[in-house]
């Protein structure tokens, strides 16, 4: 089968042997895939990677122990989980400690033309979405996750820093939940796709609004987005943080403990919300799909995706 390397930087396109199907484990053949800043991370040098990239897809089931998945279009819950751990005992199979993750820890990644994962990593993609929407399932699951962290009043005002692919997605999974969100970007035409839904948008200038929101949503992906929050957000507010860099972050904690501000991690969430949303028709993902290209163009695909302005690059079985 053909499957992505990355190795150093560099991307190649290579042949490797289909996966053996494990008991528990499905085959399943690639569809659709998704680039996502993860990946541009790991290809600088995140987690010391090597190896296939990739975790945002849809594909078909080709070989499994259950029956119903064969021949369905699914897409897959990224950490495998030992299932077994006190962690995986009491529903915090993301945070297992053995757990591999699709892509990125000890598990190759979706960049491939055959995908294995454990049947139960799987969802059943509901006819009414298509491959390109199904692609969002995993980011948008990561959006719906700050709502299972933190209560969110409907009507509260929540800032969103960052407008590219997950901040653009969270602006509008918060937006869709309820609240007045205010959006703050670097890009004018990634901000028209939160504008067109209704959404505040803002230049984020030299000059943010200080201590303006109890809610303050970090996605720039960049070191300096972490201390902007701390700026913005009120005393005793909340800064969620979703932002994963490559390299160390700094930042003056002292206005965090003088203010009494709350840092909260948020990494992936239940597909099952995400799923919902999708199906509802209430996202609007037709704008944010920049580019397409074959899974044998992948490193094409990689460099268009570091270009200004791009958002969301699908690679096609």
């Amino acid at each position: 089968m053909l499957a992505v390397q990355l190795d150093q930087g560099c991307v190649s396109v290579v042949k490797r042997p289909k996966p053996r199907r494990r008991k528990g484990y499905a085959l399943i053949r690639l569809r659709c895939a998704g680039l996502c800043n993860t990946d541009l991370e790991l290809q600088r040098g995140y987690y010391g990677f090597s190896g296939i990239p990739g975790h945002e897809f849809v594909g078909e089931v080709l070989e499994a122990d259950d029956e119903r998945l064969m021949g369905k279009r699914v897409a897959g819950e990224i950490n495998l989980a030992c299932g077994k751990c006190d962690w995986c005992a009491c529903g915090l199979a993301r945070h297992c400690p053995r757990r591999t993750v699709l892509g990125i820890v000890k598990h190759p990644g979706a960049f491939r033309e055959i995908i294995d994962l454990p049947e139960r990593n799987l969802f059943v993609i509901p006819e009414t979405i298509s491959d390109e929407y199904a692609v969002f399932t995993e980011p948008v699951a990561a959006a719906c996750e700050i709502l299972e962290q933190v209560r969110i009043p409907r009507g509260e005002r929540v800032a969103v820093l960052g407008d590219g692919k997950l901040g653009l997605l969270i602006a509008q999974v918060l937006h869709v939940h309820g609240a007045v969100v205010h959006h703050f970007g670097r890009h004018k035409e990634k901000l028209r796709i939160s504008a067109s839904v209704g959404i505040h948008t803002a230049i984020a200038a030299a000059k943010l609004p200080a201590a303006a929101f109890d809610f303050v949503v970090e996605a720039t992906g960049s070191p300096q987005g972490l201390a902007q929050a701390v700026q913005m957000v009120r005393p005793r507010g909340t800064i969620v943080m979703k932002s994963t860099v490559h390299g160390t972050v700094a930042v003056d904690t002292a206005p965090v403990i003088v203010n009494e501000i709350t840092l909260l991690g948020s990494r992936c969430g239940r597909f099952e919300p995400a799923l919902r949303l999708l199906g509802s028709g209430k996202l609007r993902l037709d704008p944010m799909i920049s580019a397409r290209y074959a899974l044998a163009d992948a490193a094409l695909a990689f460099e268009h995706a570091t270009r200004s302005g791009v958002l969301k690059v699908l690679l096609d079985a």
